[in-house]
C-alpha cells in the first residue's frame, strides 16, 4: 500500500487522492497511503487529520488504526502515541483527534479532544472553538499564521491577535459531501506549502498566494485541478 522511497521523510495520505497528486508526492518521500476504515463514515474514511493529530514532538493516534499502519510508522521512527478514545460512525466522535497543534498551542472544540491529546497542553495553551472538525478547517502556517475555511475560527483566532486568511470552502471538492475545506487539501514541509490542486481555481487565489509568500512560505499545487480536501496531508520528518 506504500511506495518505497529511499527518503528518511515519510508522508500520510488518502489512498484516494487524484492520481497525479500522490505521484508527485511519491517523488518527494515514502507515502503511507491510509486506505478506507469502516470506523468512520465514508467520505472521511482515509483522511489523516481523522486518524492523527500531529504535534511538534509526537503523533497521536486514535487507538485502533490497522498494525500495518504502525509497523510503516515504527519503521520511520516516527514517535508515536495512542489517544484513549476510539473513533465511532458519526460526530463528533469522529472528530476526536481532528486537532490543530501548533508549538505549545491546541485549537479545537475541546469539548470533544481526546483526553490524552489535551492533557498533553496546558490549560493555558488551549484555544477552544466550536468547529468539531478543527484541522479539516484550520492550516497553521506557524503559531501567529492561519488559513481557515470556518468563520467562527476566524473570528476566535483574529480576537487572540493572529493573522488568519478565510478562504470559502463551498469551492473545494470532497467527494460523497457538498464541499469540503481548504485547510483539508492541504499539507506543509519546512517552509513549503502543497495543495492537492491548484489554488487558481479559487476565487481567493490571489490573496493565498500573497499571504503565503508574505509569511516566507512556497506553494506548490500537486496537481491542476480544483482543490480537493484529502483530509490534510501530513509530512513528518
Amino acid at each position: 500500500m506504500y511506495h518505497q522511497s529511499d527518503s528518511a521523510m515519510l508522508i500520510i495520505a488518502d489512498s484516494r487522492m487524484p492520481q497525479k497528486a500522490m505521484e508527485n508526492l511519491q517523488n518527494i518521500a515514502e507515502v503511507l497511503q491510509l486506505e478506507p476504515q469502516n470506523s468512520v463514515y465514508p467520505s472521511i474514511a482515509a483522511h489523516p487529520d481523522i486518524f492523527f493529530c500531529q504535534t511538534n514532538y509526537i503523533l497521536v493516534t486514535a487507538p485502533e488504526i490497522p498494525s500495518h499502519w504502525i509497523k510503516i510508522l515504527l519503521k520511520h521512527n516516527v514517535s508515536l502515541s495512542f489517544g484513549n478514545k476510539k473513533l465511532s460512525s458519526s460526530y463528533p466522535d469522529t472528530a476526536t483527534y481532528n486537532a490543530v497543534a501548533t508549538g505549545k498551542t491546541l485549537i479545537h472544540n475541546l469539548q470533544i479532544t481526546d483526553k490524552f491529546l489535551l492533557e498533553m497542553f496546558d490549560p493555558t495553551d488551549r484555544i477552544h472553538v466550536e468547529q468539531g472538525y478543527a484541522r479539516c478547517n484550520l492550516l497553521a502556517l506557524n503559531d501567529q499564521n492561519y488559513i481557515t475555511s470556518d468563520l467562527g475560527i476566524q473570528k476566535k483566532l483574529q480576537t487572540a491577535g493572529k493573522n488568519v486568511l478565510f478562504v470559502n470552502p463551498r469551492q473545494v471538492t470532497l467527494p460523497g459531501q457538498k464541499h469540503g475545506f481548504f485547510p483539508g487539501a492541504c499539507g506543509i514541509s519546512n517552509d513549503t506549502l502543497y495543495v492537492c490542486g491548484d489554488t487558481n481555481f479559487l476565487d481567493e487565489a490571489k490573496a493565498i498566494q500573497a499571504f503565503i509568500k508574505n509569511c516566507g512560505f512556497k506553494l506548490v499545487h500537486l496537481c491542476d485541478s480544483r482543490p480537493t480536501d484529502v483530509g490534510s496531508i501530513f509530512f513528518i520528518e
